[in-house]
């Protein structure tokens, strides 16, 4: 007589038992511990990967990210200079425009001095001439 095999009972004890192995892989942590080995390969590996990159650059000479980043710093630091420049640059003809107004202003002042010591020279040379008319009544 042949055994009698029955497949659901078989199939049935095999996923009982390997549930139970499942269930204790995961509960000890298996699927964290497999997560952080193949994180740690990955960044070996990155980190390989962009030694190789920077090595073959700078052996077809090109330029490399950092060396892009490097270059786009200067820039910006060489950009807020030019501002600098072009702020002092504009302080600068601002000062000349207000030093070449004030010596308008100190031109017209001058002009309007003599005016006034003309007139007031006239005003004083009229006060001390001598009045015809009270010499001419008192004779």
């Amino acid at each position: 007589m042949a055994p009698n095999f029955n497949f659901y009972e078989m199939w049935k004890d095999y996923y009982s038992q390997y549930s139970n192995i499942f269930d204790d892989q995961i509960t000890k942590h298996f699927p964290s511990q497999a997560v952080g080995q193949m994180l740690e390969m990955n960044v070996q590996i990155k980190k390989m990967l962009n030694e190789t990159t920077e090595r073959y650059y700078e052996l077809v000479n090109l330029p490399s990210r950092n060396d892009l980043a490097h270059i786009s710093s200067q820039i910006v630091k060489i950009d807020a200079k030019v501002d600098d420049l072009e702020e002092f640059t504009q302080q600068t003809k601002d000062n000349q425009r207000d030093a070449v107004q004030l010596q308008r202003e100190i031109a017209n002042l001058k002009k309007d001095m003599k005016s006034l010591d003309t007139k007031l020279y006239q005003i004083l040379t009229l006060l001390n001439s001598p009045k015809v008319s009270n010499t001419k009544g008192t004779v």
